[in-house]
């Protein structure tokens, strides 16, 4: 996740992508457990509060925290998750109604056979000649 959030020159603090790590993993369980409207549900309200802690503490002369990289860093990570409900929301919606089909595709047996289509019969060999 964090390799999605380049900085150009500089880079968001540690405890700033820590906690921003932090909140996607759990997000991400969430989106398994219950879903993923309760997985943004969970993480957008987290990210838009330290968006906010950020942007109070950003007046604030620290020499030691580049408060810009993290502001960028959070906004990355808030656009990420609401995009997740745009793009991919079509696509989970399938993913939820279609159970897990296992690597051999939903197929019945594993007979490889069955997979090759094999066209029409021969008029010849109908009609029990």
């Amino acid at each position: 996740m964090l390799g999605a959030f380049q900085m150009n020159a500089q880079h968001a603090s540690d405890e700033v992508t820590d906690l921003i790590a932090s909140i996607e993993m759990h997000r991400q369980e969430i989106e398994r457990e219950s879903g993923l409207e309760a997985s943004r549900n969970y993480a957008l309200p987290r990210l838009q509060d330290l968006l906010r802690a950020e942007q109070e503490a950003a007046p604030q002369p620290d020499a030691e925290i580049n408060r810009a990289a993290n502001i960028e860093a959070v906004n990355a990570a808030i656009r990420k998750v609401q995009s997740l409900g745009r793009g991919g929301q079509r696509h989970a919606q399938g993913k939820q109604q279609r159970p897990f089909q296992g690597p051999g595709g939903g197929r019945r047996d594993n007979n490889p056979r069955r997979e090759r289509h094999r066209g029409r019969r021969s008029q010849a060999r109908r009609g029990g000649r």
